[in-house]
């Protein structure tokens, strides 16, 4: 989704989810400043200042804020639910009228069950 991501995930091993998407979020904002400001873009600096401009506020020193605060974090208890999520994330891109088809989505899992190209590495459910 270009606006937003939608991703179901665990913590194992010890790592707490807020750890983990507070990592991932640092992770993932510096690589979008690193590659906005490597790249051709056309709204490189119209980004680059509204990143700069949205942490101005804040107590800490940030130099771009990629990220809302926060995420919607849900317990998952059953098989039925995490279905029900999978197939919501699924199915965000087709309602949203830019593929046809989830496999169509590159970066859905969609391709990965479909047995296509895929660009994310992820577990595969024995749900469907």
């Amino acid at each position: 989704m270009s606006s937003h991501l939608l991703l179901l995930c665990k913590g194992t091993d010890g790592f707490v989810l807020s750890d983990i998407m507070r990592d991932f979020k640092k992770f993932i904002s510096k690589q979008i400043v690193k590659t906005i400001q490597e790249e051709s873009e056309s709204r490189r600096e119209w980004m680059l200042d509204y990143f700069q401009k949205s942490c101005e506020h804040l107590k800490k020193e940030q130099k771009n804020k990629v990220w809302q605060d926060g995420y919607h974090a849900e317990i998952v208890e059953s098989n039925w639910f995490i279905k029900q999520k999978v197939n919501y994330i699924r199915t965000n891109p087709v309602k949203d009228k830019i593929v046809t088809l989830p496999e169509d989505y590159y970066f859905s899992s969609a391709r990965n069950y479909a047995g296509l190209e895929y660009e994310l590495e992820i577990v595969l459910l024995d749900l469907f």
